[in-house]
């Protein structure tokens, strides 16, 4: 192994701790779920870097590409402002008990 693959795999560790830290520690769930979705476009380039090319197109398909669209999607449901129609009616039928 050359000097410059083993610089990038060095890098490639430490930037996967890194993004693994941080999509952890993430206050906001939005960056979060970004933050993740880069782990695991970066995890499928380690998959590729071990020549396991299947696994690394699997985690690239279902690590990043339809997990993070479906936290995107229950992210974008739970920010959205509630539309359903809450009646004052709470099963009494008026007066007080």
């Amino acid at each position: 192994m050359t000097a410059v693959l083993w610089i990038f795999d060095v890098l490639l560790v430490v930037t996967l701790f890194w993004l693994a830290w941080m999509s952890l520690a993430a206050t906001d769930l939005f960056k979060a779920i970004v933050l993740f979705i880069a782990f695991g476009l970066l995890m499928a380039l380690a998959w590729a870097r071990l020549e396991a090319l299947d696994i690394a197109l699997a985690e690239a398909a279902i690590g990043a590409g339809l997990t993070g669209a479906l936290l995107l999607s229950t992210l974008a449901r739970i920010s959205s402002p509630h539309e359903t129609k809450h009646s004052d009616d709470d099963g009494h039928s008026g007066g007080k008990s």
